[in-house]
């Protein structure tokens, strides 16, 4: 029988203990192995949400006992923290020996970032409620640091920085995440979505002064779409931290 977390204790993590890679005895269910089922779990997570996800529903999806599953995971936790890792594999990470510029190594980590976090809205939920010390976060974790030190910041400002940079993408990315997921579960296009939004706040009399001034920024910055709006904030919001991290090193 699968254990239960418990809330009293620390959250521990599927990649401790060997846990990760272990296979039980005979008897499990032909067919059936943990990349496959790690697999559908991504699957169901980006169709359904992570509210809806459990242990039934995959093995439902699977056609197999929801007790199959357990053969190869003991928690649902260890599940969902072996999805996380699953896709941060997504992301194409730069070579930190390459000599590129590190600024160009900055913009594509951050822009990876921001599209894994659209992609996968469950995503945003899990960072930080597991260790995340599966080889695909490490992976991203150890090119995040090489290439920040690259930037000339000194060490005790390496992790200020990375913060700056990376938190700004996790709040990006995952108000973005949000507006793509009710929108699809309005069963709107996502501008659609957004003008019937609009429509609905302007009608509200406390809200018209602040929705007049902000068509006004809008229409100053420009853009035919959601899509191309958003995209432009997310780059100049990730040029001026950009030239935040240039000025502080030129400050010394």
């Amino acid at each position: 029988m699968a254990r239960a977390a418990r809330q009293d204790q620390p959250r521990t993590s599927v990649w401790l203990e060997g846990r990760a890679h272990r296979r039980r005895g005979g008897g499990q269910p032909s067919g059936l192995d943990r990349d496959r089922i790690t697999e559908v779990t991504v699957r169901l997570l980006d169709a359904e949400g992570l509210a809806k996800f459990s242990m039934r529903r995959l093995a439902a999806e699977l056609n197999v006992t929801a007790m199959s599953v357990y053969w190869y995971v003991d928690t649902k936790d260890d599940l969902l923290e072996l999805a996380l890792d699953a896709v941060m594999g997504e992301m194409r990470l730069p070579d930190p020996d390459s000599g590129e510029d590190w600024r160009e190594q900055v913009r594509a980590l951050a822009r990876e970032y921001r599209t894994l976090l659209v992609r996968h809205p469950w995503v945003s939920p899990l960072v930080g409620a597991y260790l995340n010390i599966g080889p695909n976060n490490l992976a991203f974790s150890r090119v995040v640091q090489r290439v920040v030190r690259g930037t000339g910041m000194p060490a005790h400002r390496l992790t200020s920085t990375i913060s700056a940079v990376f938190q700004f993408v996790y709040g990006y990315g995952t108000l973005e995440g949000h507006l793509a997921t009710r929108a699809a579960a309005s069963g709107l296009s996502v501008d659609a979505y957004f003008q019937q939004a609009l429509t609905t706040v302007t009608a509200a009399p406390q809200a018209a002064d602040v929705i007049r001034e902000s068509q006004e920024i809008m229409a100053a910055r420009g853009g035919d779409t959601v899509a191309e709006m958003l995209k432009r904030d997310f780059e100049f919001a990730l040029e001026l931290l950009i030239a935040g991290i240039e000025a502080m090193v030129a400050r010394g």
